[in-house]
């Protein structure tokens, strides 16, 4: 991901000179700015990282077992390759295989009965994200609740407190992807009080507000690098428009090896019962 924060240069040019007349104004609106880009950052990283986590479960939750069946037929296929050669290295081979396994439910479970009419297999988790990427209104919705109620935009910790608490069911919802309960949030916002930050007053204070946002965006920084450079980041980097596609192409591919293995060991199974 591309990680923007325009606003140093306007702080630069602000600091340069303290007692020029206009100088603390172009300071606040410096730091306005600084708040304004956190912010906007703020949420790519976390939509991202939404993406990233949502494509990791979604791929356990309908590749895991493909991957898994996967490893259980080499595992008969060597088995049944060293079964009829007898020689020591296919029988190596056989069992360096079969350690790989994990106990599998059947093909037949797999593509039948385990997996819904969506391709997804039932798991644990009770409500799992239906897609990699929330919907438009959703990401809609997201967006301007975090832009209204953000916490760095309240002075008092009182309010920033109340914001965070607020800003952490918004994150929630929208990692779900729930739609309801965005617009329910949305509703709850617009009806309670929104006090508008003050800003400092003194350039001293807004010095130091601009160094907290800097130090903020570093970090922001280091998150978004890792989920960019994680597993699951890179492998995104394949379909950065449609993660959800790729989703589905690797599990037509996996399909395809699974139907392949499949006759690879009815063949031998064929061979070795001399039919």
């Amino acid at each position: 991901m591309t990680n923007t924060f325009g606003t140093e240069s306007a702080a630069a040019s602000a600091a340069a000179a303290p007692s020029v007349p206009g100088s603390q104004e172009r300071l606040a609106k410096a730091v306005r700015a600084a708040e304004q880009a956190l912010i906007e950052f703020e949420i790519a990283v976390e939509t991202f990282r939404v993406e990233v986590e949502n494509f990791s479960r979604l791929h356990h939750q309908r590749l895991g077992p493909m991957y898994a069946r996967l490893d259980e037929l080499d595992a008969l296929i060597a088995e049944a390759v060293a079964a009829h050669s007898g020689d020591r290295a296919d029988i190596e081979r056989a069992w360096e295989a079969r350690a790989l396994v994990m106990p599998m439910p059947g093909i037949e479970e797999l593509f039948g009965g385990l997996l819904g009419s969506d391709g997804v297999r039932p798991v644990e988790d009770p409500n799992p994200p239906r897609r990699v990427r929330p919907g438009k209104e959703a990401q809609r919705l997201y967006r301007e609740l975090v832009r209204k109620a953000h916490p760095d935009l309240a002075q008092e910790d009182e309010e920033k407190e109340r914001r965070s608490a607020f800003i952490a069911r918004v994150n929630e919802a929208y990692a779900y992807a729930d739609e309801d309960a965005l617009h329910a949030l949305a509703a709850e916002w617009e009806a309670g009080p929104v006090p508008l930050a003050d800003l400092p007053g003194e350039a001293e204070v807004l010095y130091a507000r601009l160094e907290w946002l800097a130090e903020r965006k570093e970090k922001l920084s280091a998150i978004a690098a890792e989920l960019d450079e994680s597993a699951i980041g890179q492998m995104m980097r394949l379909a950065p428009d449609d993660p959800d596609a790729l989703l589905n192409e690797i599990a037509e591919q996996l399909l395809t090896q699974v139907s392949q293995r499949e006759a690879r060991l009815a063949e031998l199974v064929r061979d070795a019962s001399g039919g």
